[in-house]
């Protein structure tokens, strides 16, 4: 079983082929991404890929990088990088991934 650092790795490499239907499938199906403490943005593995699909639609190049990470018990901690298109400044995120067992149950992002 890959290590969870890795799966949410692959989660980011979905994410910048903006690739909805594979970046849900390393999720729990009531998984959701929030703000860090807050509200949640995108609700369940449905919500999710139809909030991304969106996104991705509104913002083509968009993409992230992953500046540096960590991985503690059941979360992995990433410093990403995200740019919505190549002539945007970027800007930075912390992304907290949960998870249970193998799939992310929760993405809270503290921006």
């Amino acid at each position: 079983m890959p290590g969870l650092t890795e799966i949410a790795t692959a989660m980011i490499a979905a994410y910048n082929a903006q690739d909805a239907d594979t970046y849900v499938t390393y999720m729990t199906d009531d998984a959701c991404e929030a703000g860090y403490r807050g509200a949640v943005v995108r609700e369940g593995k449905e919500g999710t890929r139809e909030g991304l699909k969106k996104m991705f639609a509104e913002f083509p190049e968009n993409r992230a990088e992953v500046i540096g990470s960590n991985e503690l018990g059941n979360y992995v901690v990433f410093h990403e990088r995200v740019w919505r298109s190549a002539a945007a400044e970027p800007f930075d995120v912390i992304a907290v991934y949960s998870f249970d067992g193998d799939k992310c149950a929760r993405v809270e992002f503290i921006r």
